[in-house]
This record gives C-alpha cells, structure tokens and sequence, in this order.
C-alpha cells in the first residue's frame, strides 16, 4: 500500500444520546444485576439530589408486536439509577417528566449491554479516593461533610485522610503494588514521615513485614495508654502538656501509645509529689514515692495497728440506708438475676458509697505516726496506692528491761541474762554464779545459779508435757510464728523458733501489681484486722479461735516463710526439692495462678531453639514450622499468640502430676493445607478493614 492509496477503514458509529421524558423510561428484565451491592437506593437518590444524576441511562426503543416504536423505552443498564429516580418521583422531589439523560443503543443483545456495563467498569484505585477526601478537606470540607457528602461514616473519612497523609514515598511505592493495603494502614500509626521511611527501610533487612511488626517498630519507645503511668496522670493532662498519642485507626490500639515518656515519668512523678505533700501533712516521719514498689518491700518492717474511725450517727444512718437500698434491690431481681442498665448503674454507686464509708483510713497514735512512714505509689489500675504506717527498725523505741520485784522469789534480769555464757550443758550461768552466797539473815533472791538449774528441770518437764499434748503444742506454735508474721520485736514467746519472711532474691516485673499479690495482702490485712493489738493478748484471743481459724491462720504464717526462688549465689538443691513436693502437695497450677507465655514473662528473654520447642510441645511440629524462619523478636510475638490459651508451663513452673498442657491437635487430611501468615490486601472501601489473620484460631483450626 503507498502513501497515496486511500484506506476504507470503517468508522465506529456512537449510539445517540437524547433526554427522555421519565415517564416514558420502564425497567428491563434484561438487566444481570439480581443482587444489592454498594450504595442504596436511598443514599443513591440523595446523591443525585445533591449532584444531579452524573451518568445517562443506557436505554432500548419498546416496540409492539409489529416492529413499531411504541414510545416507551426500556432499561436494560442503569436500573438502581432509576430507582432512585422513581424515588425522587415519589417524594416529589422531581417531576415524572422530568427529562433524563439517555444513550440510545441499537442491535445487539439487551443483556450485553447490562453485562459490559457493570463488568467494564474500573473501580477507584483507594490510593486516588484517598487523595481524593484530602483534596475536599484541603478546600475547607470538614470530616463530617465529607462524610456525609459520600454517605459513609466519619470514622471511614478519618481512616482515608489518615492513610493520604502517609509518607508520599511510601504512597508511590502503595501506588507501585511494593505494599499491600494492610503494610500501609500500618505505617499510619506514627505520622512521622522521616520514622515511616527508616521503618520502611528496616523492613527490607527483616523476614517479617507484616503489619504488626510495623506497627511494633513504629512505637517502639512509646507507652501504652493502659499503662498505669498514663491512666494515673490521664491522656487529657498528657496533651495538654504537650504529649503525642499515637493512635491506630484501623484497629484497636487500647487507646495508642504515649510518645513522650520522658513527659510522661515527669508528669507522673510531680502528681505523685503532691499526693505525697498532702500525706506528711498526717505527721508521718518518713514518706516513700515511686510509680511502684517491689513486691515484699515492706519485709522487715513493723505494720502499726490503727483503729479504724467510728461513723457519726450521720454517717451510720446514711450507709443502713444504703445497704437496705442495695439489699431491696437485689432481693427484687433475685430471680431474674439480670438487671436493667439503670439499676446495674445504680447498684455500683451504692456500693462505691459504702465502699467510702467503711473504708476510711484508720487513726494511729500521734506517738507512732512520728516514728512511722508511708509509702505512696500507683496500683495496678492507675489508682493512686498509699499504705501508712509502717517503721522501720532504727526507728523502733529500744526495749527496755523487763521489770523486776524485790519481793519476788523467782527474779530473772536482762542484765544478768545478757553477761551469761553458753555452759556446755546449755545451761547459761555467769561468772559470778560458781560460789554460793553466804547464809545471811532474811530472805534474799534464789542465787542465778540455782535459778537456772531449777528451771532446766522445768523446762525439760515442759517439754515432755508439750510433746504429750497436741493441741497445746499447736496453739504454741501457731503463737510464736503469729508473734513474728504480726508483731515484730515482740518477745512474748518462749519458743526457740524462727519464721523468715523476706522479699525475694529475683524480683520478676509487675510482680506487686499481679493478682496473686493483691490476694495475699488482703488475706494479711484480713488477719490483722482479726488479732488484738498488743501481743500479750494474743494467746487468749488465739484459743478463742475455732479450729479452722487457727488452721487457716497457720497456714497464712507459714506461706510467708515459703521461698522456692532459684538464687544464683545460693545454691539450695534440696530446698528446691522440696519446693517441688510442697507444690504437688497443694497441686500447683500456675496456670490457674494467672501465668501466661508472653514475651515480656519469657518468650523473648530465652532462645530460638527454646521458643520453637515451647510451640512443638503446646501445637504441634507444624506450628513451630510456621515460624522457625523468623528472627527472634517476629519469633517471640507469633509464638505469644500461638501458645495463648494453650496452658504451657516452662519447666521450672510445671508441677509432676498436675495436667496443664493440652495435647497438640492431630494432623488429618482435611487439615493438610497450612495457614499463612501473610495477608491479603485490602482492594475495597468498606467502613472497616478486615484484621490481621487471628494465628492462634489458624493454629487450632489444624
């Protein structure tokens, strides 16, 4: 063909568009949408109220049995746009003739064009909807207009804006298919561009990309909202101080992470001071202040008994008022056993009320109060903690002799009983006590030699008798280790026995705020409350107590003295078996205990090797598959989410006999295909975004 030879290429006709009359328009049964996706109707018709309607109609001629245009058409493409319409009609918000943009088509199948139109048609890449939302809010639209504008929630335009604000190197690279939706709602959590591009760049270098490990290096540093540091000082004071929150849209976050921890620790530390300056106000001599203290930290220090504050006839008659309230309350419900919300709400302020009431911090003498101390801290939930009256021992009044009388017979003197020495028969005798004294007119005291010759016959008599009486020797014991646990110094027993109650070698984190810990002060507390002051009452208070008191209040003292913790310095072999025959004694489970694998309490503080044998033994062989090409930190946070609810112990927390693991799920055939733990990109627009894959429920599911 040469240049000059004119091509007969035939040229494409469009189908003509006309404006038809609304009334003339029916719908065709040719259209192949039978199902409701994507907007409604009704939210259709708004839009075009507020728009207009943004594309024609695709329509066909209606002819009658001849051949002969009828003068209807029908719609085989764009019915829900002519419901909408009709709904507009309805309203009368448009006119019946109201003329409607149409394309006419001609020949072909009516199915066809219905088919092209809905499957030809590309959807928004999010990328471009994204810009889209932060293009209107850069011309003034609020979240709520927009939202509003496009009939999704504001959350949803939240969620859009936040992923357009990402870094724009991260969005060609989103753009460019090198990410997944998911990889980029994570980035969204710190809004530092600079972070999100060493994130990014650390990603290249690691085996895990998913987004919670983005998420994770992105706050690193960072303190959870929940912590009780944030919850003590509140999120409000914390912003307003000038604090960044981080926060997750697409997920929950509990809150998000307190950027500036340095501000943080500051602002936590001058609320404490000022709770504190409030406390010495009281007289105290000594007031300690930390967001928290190690567990047994009171060890070794002498608890005052203070007496709890009578209710003014007020106060008395306000809480029987309100403990007939709750009781009536309960009593109308007792059948039901399920109350309305009003009530439930009701129900928790009578009990915080009376809670107020009987929990009053008790009065201490003025004496005590300024030789003792108190410590102020932060409990578990945030709540400001203070414990008064505690001394110490350089602190305690020196004990003074014990008083003497002329007249009596049996005389004993501290000074006497400190200038002995240890006889080899265990009969301490002084110096001075070799000769006998010379007779003399009148009756002098019995000489120190002879007292304590006569009184080794005693004791051995006594000794003999304790050993023939049970109960005796029970209630001695129970009192002797009673004076130790609750009455430091007290020197009101003549039993040779010793408790030691002290804190521990190894002091795990958060072990103060545990569950267990909280238990075993309120069953001291409990106790405290139950004995007498003073120590020389406590034998007759002790046999006024039934047997089960006094065997629960044995039991009380002897745990303090339990100490089954490993001491690197101190190796005791066969302390710690007997650790291990007392725990199968009282079958320990320490996963009822509250215990659980994570990677703070132990996943990741030991090694690979040791992380992938504790999902074998808890999963299985193919769950440990799953993650042995991870490196450790990915490892560690898997393996958490793996082992969660699988009742593993570690081997130092397993007790012979108590069954705590369960067995790992058999392998069949219809569970041979492995889950992943790759995730697939989010493609949609819909209100929320699917969450990350749960790996435990995967791992179950096998």
């Amino acid at each position: 063909m040469t240049p000059d030879t004119k091509t007969n290429v035939q040229k494409i006709v469009l189908s003509s568009s006309r404006d038809i009359p609304f009334n003339k328009l029916i719908l065709s049964q040719s259209n192949v949408r039978k199902i409701k996706a994507g907007v409604s109707i009704e939210e259709l018709a708004q839009d075009i109220a507020h728009r207009t309607l943004l594309q024609s109609i695709t329509v066909r001629a209606v002819c009658d049995v001849d051949g002969a245009p009828t003068g209807m058409f029908e719609i085989p493409a764009g019915g829900r746009r002519y419901r909408a319409l009709e709904l507009l009609v309805r309203q009368k918000r448009l006119s019946k003739t109201a003329p409607v943009p149409c394309v006419v088509r001609e020949g072909g199948i009516a199915e066809e064009d219905s088919l092209a139109e809905n499957v030809q048609r590309a959807p928004l890449h999010p990328l471009d909807q994204f810009r889209a939302f932060l293009t209107l809010r850069e011309k003034g639209q609020s979240e709520e207009e927009i939202a509003a504008a496009f009939f999704v929630p504001v959350a949803v335009v939240k969620q859009r804006l936040r992923l357009a604000s990402v870094s724009p190197r991260l969005l060609e690279v989103y753009a460019d298919d090198g990410m997944t939706l998911d990889q980029l709602m994570a980035f969204t959590v710190n809004a530092d561009h600079e972070r999100q591009e060493q994130v990014f760049e650390r990603l290249a270098q690691s085996y895990s990309k998913e987004p919670h490990a983005i998420r994770r290096m992105l706050t690193e540093g960072a303190a959870r909202a929940s912590d009780k540091r944030a919850q003590f000082v509140g999120l409000d004071v914390y912003e307003g101080a000038g604090g960044t929150i981080l926060r997750d849209l697409f997920q929950g976050d509990d809150g998000g992470w307190l950027q500036d921890v340095g501000l943080l620790d500051r602002l936590v530390a001058e609320r404490l001071e000022r709770q504190a300056e409030a406390i010495r106000a009281e007289g105290w001599k000594w007031i300690e202040v930390a967001p928290d203290f190690a567990y047994g930290h009171t060890y070794g220090l002498r608890q005052l008994r203070g007496d709890q504050p009578q209710l003014s006839q007020e106060e008395q008659a306000s809480r029987d008022a309100l403990q007939a309230e709750f009781d009536a309350i309960e009593a109308t419900y007792a059948v039901d056993e399920t109350f309305p919300e009003d009530v439930d709400q009701r129900l928790s302020e009578i009990e915080t009320a009376i809670a107020a009431l009987d929990g009053r911090p008790v009065v201490f003498e003025e004496d005590e109060v300024g030789r003792a101390g108190a410590f102020v801290s932060i409990d578990g939930s945030g709540d400001l903690r203070i414990d008064r009256g505690y001394v110490r021992p350089e602190d305690e009044q020196p004990i003074e002799p014990e008083a003497e009388d002329e007249d009596e017979t049996h005389p004993t003197s501290a000074g006497s009983v400190a200038a002995r020495t240890e006889h080899d028969d265990g009969v301490a005798l002084s110096p001075d006590d070799t000769l006998e004294p010379e007779e003399d007119d009148g009756l002098k005291p019995i000489p120190e030699r002879l007292m304590a010759e006569l009184t080794a016959h005693r004791t051995l008599a006594l000794r003999h008798a304790v050993g023939q009486d049970p109960g005796v020797a029970f209630h001695a014991v129970l009192h002797a280790l009673s004076l130790k646990v609750f009455y430091r110094y007290a020197i009101d027993t003549c039993l040779e026995l010793d408790l030691k109650s002290a804190g521990f070698a190894a002091q795990a984190p958060g072990l103060n705020d545990t569950a267990l810990a909280h238990a075993m002060e309120d069953r001291h507390q409990a106790w405290i409350a139950a004995l007498p002051k003073e120590p020389a009452d406590l034998w007759d208070a002790l046999a006024e107590f039934d047997g089960d008191s006094q065997s629960a209040l044995l039991a009380h003292c002897v745990s303090l003295s339990v100490n089954a913790v490993y001491e690197v310095y101190n190796r005791r072999p066969r302390a710690l078996t007997h650790a291990d025959r007392l725990a199968r004694a009282v079958d320990l489970d320490m996963v009822a205990a509250g215990w659980t694998p994570t990677v703070e309490t132990y996943l990741g503080r030991v090694t690979k090797a040791r992380i992938l044998n504790a999902v074998r033994e808890a999963r299985g062989d193919r769950a440990a598959q799953l993650i042995d090409h991870l490196k450790k930190t990915e490892m560690a946070e898997k393996a958490q989410e793996l082992l969660a609810g699988s009742g593993w112990l570690p081997e130092p927390l397993r007790t012979q006999g108590v069954e705590t693991l369960a067995e790992p799920p058999a392998e069949t055939a219809e569970t041979q295909a492995e889950p992943t733990f790759e995730t697939d990109e989010l493609a949609s627009t819909e209100d929320e975004p699917d969450p990350e894959p749960d790996f435990a429920a995967a791992i179950a599911a096998e």
